[in-house]
């Protein structure tokens, strides 16, 4: 005879691991220093204008 299994726990399981990835994404989003926010505001304007100079005119 087969093993019953119980999908409540794959269900449980799956979303545990999507609830942990979220939090990552999360803790990466707003885990950061002042300082780290800043500075990475500051570098993507840097590179926005960098690539505006780097556009040519036709």
């Amino acid at each position: 005879m087969a093993q019953v299994t119980n999908l409540n726990r794959f269900r449980k399981a799956r979303d545990k691991i999507a609830r942990a990835a979220e939090a990552d994404a999360n803790r990466a989003r707003f885990g950061r220093t002042k300082a780290q926010k800043a500075a990475e505001t500051a570098d993507a304007a840097r590179l926005a204008t960098a690539l505006d100079g780097a556009k040519r005119d036709e």
